[in-house]
């Protein structure tokens, strides 16, 4: 016999975005059903942002591998407690335990329960690791002494691996390789293109490079693995030794087995959920956030869409205004030493850009970088000019990057800026505490007008 229940919103998926939207429901007075097969938190507590961040302060604050260890799994236990299924009961979400299959654009069966949503779904199906088909790799990433490893099952691991093989340079690679040698490990990653974080400025590779080199890591760059094959304790890759191979060559969308397909939700190439800016999928009334729908795979932005694809539900108003997701304005940042933090274009990409200009201070002229004694990085910051205004008040912000100690925490100031749309000058004009990081940002933007310490801004190079 099949239980019906309804609800106005039904929320497939317990990752960051599927937890944002369910909240959000219950922020609006609305019911929702959050459906999930797995622990909610998703990826990012158990197996991305939580340890991967608790390994690398513990790396820094000098403690030994066996704690590291141990901290990751206190830290990731103790934010877990915070969005369990519990918890969001007693927030009033009904949460709704075992793998969900759309039966129509708007039911999700669960076992023997058919629950419809009246206003709205939201799809937060998360990504997978992706293995490359490289010949030897998956068979050895099967059992549970697999000796390769993605990020959802490198934490499983009793000890940190004396040898170690990253596979990818890119944010996670570079991440858990500075972390990983600082803690002890003989660290070689590999990556096929010829430089690390190719994502990223040209620039900031070098810098990211040298310290990798500084700490001991092994680059291996350039060079793609034909095979990997097992020896006594362990992996061959390219010929060198390791104990464990930690793949981390991307995330792939999960839309399989799901009835996606069934329901008329369409895909893009790369096999992520087509969405438009306001969320909505090829099907009306059903939503998709988060890393199924690609680009921008990060808890803060799925954290974001979750919330506004929620409010587009919804909203009695969403029909004629319904809000536009803006992936410009979302910052990332990598977790290296020094930090990386990116928003909007590159310098590159200005290039393109009519009248855009650059404005650039190396850390090594600035005060509090002077006094860290952390010189390595950059402040990069790019305006364009407004429809009708040009380049006055310095025009706007369209993008930046920042490689410095701090610079997750500066980059905040530049998202809040280019959301908001406010004219560069407003930036300048603000008073910045002196000698801190952020006053950095304040010097960089001065330039947009005036000559600063022997800097002007200039146009972007290509």
């Amino acid at each position: 016999m099949t239980i019906r229940r309804t609800f106005d919103l039904v929320v497939l998926g317990g990752g960051a975005g599927g937890l944002a939207a369910a909240r959000e429901a219950r922020r609006r007075g609305a019911s929702v059903a959050l459906v999930s097969d797995g622990p909610l938190g998703g990826d990012c507590t158990f197996t991305g942002c939580v340890p991967s961040k608790t390994l690398i302060e513990a790396a820094r604050r000098g403690a030994g591998p066996t704690d590291a260890w141990a901290s990751t799994r206190r830290v990731v236990a103790h934010i877990a407690g915070s969005e369990s299924a519990e918890v969001l009961r007693s927030e009033g979400v009904d949460v709704v335990e075992g793998r969900g299959v759309l039966a129509d654009a708007s039911t999700i069966v669960v076992d023997d329960a058919a629950i419809t949503a009246r206003r709205g779904l939201v799809l937060a199906l998360g990504a997978s690791a992706s293995v490359p088909p490289i010949p030897g790799l998956r068979e050895a990433a099967s059992g549970p002494e697999a000796l390769v490893r993605t990020n959802e099952t490198f934490w499983e691991l009793d000890r940190l691996p004396a040898r170690l093989g990253l596979l990818g340079a890119g944010a996670i690679g570079c991440e858990l390789a500075l972390a990983c040698a600082a803690l002890g490990s003989e660290v070689h990653l590999f990556e096929l293109a010829e430089r690390v974080l190719p994502r990223e400025e040209v620039d900031v590779s070098p810098l990211i490079e040298a310290r990798l080199h500084s700490a001991g890591v092994v680059l291996h760059l350039g060079a793609g693995i034909e095979a990997v094959e097992p020896v006594p304790g362990g992996l061959r890759v390219s010929g060198i030794d390791v104990d464990r191979l930690l793949v981390a060559a991307g995330r792939r969308p999960r839309t399989d087995g799901v009835g996606l397909d069934q329901v008329g939700v369409r895909l893009t190439a790369g096999g992520a959920i087509d969405v438009g800016p306001t969320l909505e999928t090829s099907v009306s009334k059903v939503y998709a956030v988060g890393d199924v729908v690609g680009g921008l795979q990060f808890t803060h932005a799925a954290d974001a869409m979750g919330r506004l694809a929620a409010g587009n539900a919804l909203s009695s108003v969403a029909r004629f205004r319904p809000s536009r997701f803006d992936p410009t304005t979302v910052p990332w940042v990598t977790f290296t030493d020094p930090e990386i933090a990116r928003i909007g274009v590159t310098e590159a990409e200005a290039a393109s850009i009519r009248g855009a200009m650059v404005a650039e201070l190396p850390l090594e002229e600035h005060d509090r970088a002077l006094a860290a004694a952390s010189t390595d990085g950059f402040i990069r910051i790019i305006a364009a000019p407004r429809r009708g205004l040009g380049m006055t008040g310095g025009g706007r912000i369209v993008g930046a990057t920042i490689v410095a100690p701090r610079a997750g925490e500066m980059i905040a100031e530049i998202a809040l800026a280019m959301r908001l749309g406010v004219f560069t000058g407003r930036l300048a004009q603000t008073v910045h505490p002196y000698p801190t990081w952020s006053y950095g940002i304040q010097k960089t933007v001065g330039q947009f007008f005036t000559t600063v310490e022997g800097r002007r801004a200039r146009p972007p190079r290509g």
